[in-house]
């Protein structure tokens, strides 16, 4: 491909790079939001989450561009098809922080009801799963993007702790059923968070190896306790 495809595709790259880094911090202030109840950055988490979308929309126009103009193939096309998915989880991930921040916001009523224990632990892990995911992307690294892949299963089971603790609540007290149900969500919603991690860990073993293993999960797993 020409040097002028070169420049417009580390031009795209720039910009992901800029978005991963408005979504992660998004990430940790709702999750601040909510285990920390810092109420004060849930307006900006809002407002940040409009530049993701305008974001968002260039990012998505300018591969269009690229692969109409250049018309790539084999790995510069699996590399803009990637962005492009790449791109939609970390829009994806921006509105899933501030549905976050509004649970935390649904909490501010509530200033004694218990946080589980477990969800400070799980919002960081989802946080470090991002970033695992970002760095696999930038340094092209397949055995970080399968780490992310692995790591998915603790958070799922951090996730079932917080949500057993929480019914536990419930049934405890009625009067607690409202900040339980916006505890539940947010874990949930970091659960999410996670998952659209993996998607991208998924999407950068497909840059490198040009193989699909969504829905092969099961088979990935034991190949990997196999080679480990």
């Amino acid at each position: 491909m020409s040097l002028h495809f070169e420049r417009e595709v580390e031009a795209i790259q720039e910009r992901l790079l800029n978005l991963f880094a408005v979504v992660e911090r998004m990430i940790f202030d709702a999750t601040a939001a909510l285990c920390q109840r810092d109420y004060d950055l849930i307006a900006d988490i809002h407002q940040r989450d409009k530049q993701v979308n305008e974001q968002e929309v260039q990012i998505e126009e300018e591969c269009l561009k690229i692969l109409a103009l250049h018309q790539p193939v084999a790995t510069n096309l699996r590399l803009l098809t990637t962005i492009l998915k790449i791109n939609s989880d970390l829009e994806r991930i921006a509105d899933l922080a501030c549905n976050v921040a509004e649970r935390a916001e649904g909490l501010r009523d509530f200033p004694f009801f218990p946080i589980p224990d477990q969800m400070p632990g799980l919002a960081s892990r989802s946080t470090k799963m991002v970033r695992k995911s970002l760095d696999a992307f930038v340094d092209l690294n397949l055995a970080m993007a399968k780490q992310v892949i692995i790591e998915d299963r603790i958070v799922d089971q951090l996730n079932r702790e917080v949500i057993a603790e929480i019914k536990s609540v419930m049934m405890d007290s009625a009067k607690l059923i409202e900040p339980a149900l916006h505890c539940f969500s947010a874990s949930r919603h970091l659960e999410r968070i996670a998952d659209h991690a993996e998607n991208i860990s998924e999407d950068v073993i497909y840059i490198i190896s040009g193989e699909i293993i969504r829905h092969k999960h099961g088979d990935f797993l034991i190949e990997e306790n196999n080679n480990a």
